[in-house]
C-alpha cells in the first residue's frame, strides 16, 4: 500500500535527459487540472496531505532532479528549462491548459512556469514565495520552521547534489520585471509568522500583478502541509470562484 496521501497514481517521465517521478491525484478527471511545484528538497509525500484534499479535478507534481523518488541530474538546470520540463510533461498528460500553484522555491518556478508559457496556465496560486531570490539556499532556514518542528515532518528528502542543483536554478532570479506581462488570475497566500518568506514578499508580488488576491494566513512557512485542509479549501474556491473566472475571460 502506498505511503502518499490520497494513493495517487506514480510513475515516472524522461524527459531533456532528466527522470522524474511524477504522481496524479485523480488521473483523466474532467476540468481544468492542477499542476502543484514543490519546495526545496521536498518531496512527493510531502504535499500529498494537502494535494489529496483537493477535489474535483485531477491534480499532479513530481520530485524534481536528486529529489524524493527522481535520481539526481547529470548537469545543473536553469529555471527556463525546467518549465519546459514540466510543460513537456503536461503535453504528454494531454493538458494544454492547467491551473499552477506552487509553494516557496516551486512558487518561484510557478512564476517562471507562467510567464515562460503564457496562455497555458489559466489561474496561479502562489504559496509563502518572493519574486525576488535573492539569497542561495532560500529554503533552508525551513528546516527551523515553528510548525514543522511542531508537526514533525522531515524536510528535505533530497540529495546533496539535488539541493545544490535546485538552489542554482534559481539563485539571483526573479520576477520582477515579467510580474506585469500576466494576465490571468493570481491567488497569493503568505503565513503570518513566516520567518523563512515574510508575508511582505507576498505584497510584492501582488503590487506587480494587476488584480492579484493577497491572503495572510495561519501558520509559518510550512502552513500549505501544516494546515493542509484549510489552504486545500482556499486553493479550490479560488479555482472555482466566478470571480476568477471572469477575470480569465
Amino acid at each position: 500500500m502506498s505511503r502518499i496521501s490520497g494513493n495517487p497514481t506514480l510513475g515516472t517521465e524522461q524527459v531533456y535527459g532528466l527522470t522524474l517521478r511524477v504522481a496524479r491525484w485523480r488521473a483523466g478527471a474532467p476540468g481544468v487540472p492542477l499542476l502543484f511545484l514543490n519546495g526545496i528538497g521536498a518531496d512527493i509525500g510531502a504535499a500529498a496531505p494537502l494535494l489529496a484534499q483537493i477535489h474535483d479535478r485531477e491534480v499532479w507534481t513530481l520530485d524534481m532532479p536528486g529529489v524524493g523518488g527522481s535520481p539526481d541530474a547529470l548537469l545543473p538546470y536553469g529555471a527556463p528549462t525546467m518549465a519546459a520540463v514540466v510543460m513537456e510533461i503536461a503535453d504528454r498528460f494531454g493538458q494544454k491548459q492547467v491551473d499552477l500553484a506552487g509553494f516557496s522555491w516551486g512558487g518561484a518556478m510557478a512564476q517562471q512556469v507562467a510567464v515562460q508559457f503564457p496562455g497555458r496556465v489559466r489561474r496561479l496560486v502562489l504559496m509563502a514565495t518572493t519574486p525576488t531570490v535573492t539569497a542561495p539556499g532560500i529554503g533552508w532556514a525551513a528546516l527551523l520552521d515553528d510548525d514543522m518542528l511542531a508537526s514533525g515532518l522531515k524536510l528535505p528528502t533530497a540529495t546533496p547534489l539535488g539541493l545544490a542543483y535546485q538552489t542554482m536554478a534559481m539563485a539571483g532570479w526573479t520576477s520582477a520585471a515579467m510580474l506585469p506581462q500576466l494576465k490571468i488570475p493570481v491567488l497569493i497566500l503568505m503565513g503570518e509568522r513566516d520567518g523563512v518568506v515574510p508575508a511582505c514578499h507576498g505584497q510584492a508580488i501582488a503590487d506587480l500583478v494587476d488584480g492579484a488576491l493577497l491572503e495572510v494566513v495561519p501558520g509559518s512557512h510550512l502552513f500549505p502541509f501544516t494546515h493542509a485542509a484549510d489552504t486545500a479549501a482556499r486553493i479550490s474556491a479560488f479555482l472555482d470562484s466566478p470571480q476568477a473566472a471572469q477575470a480569465a475571460a
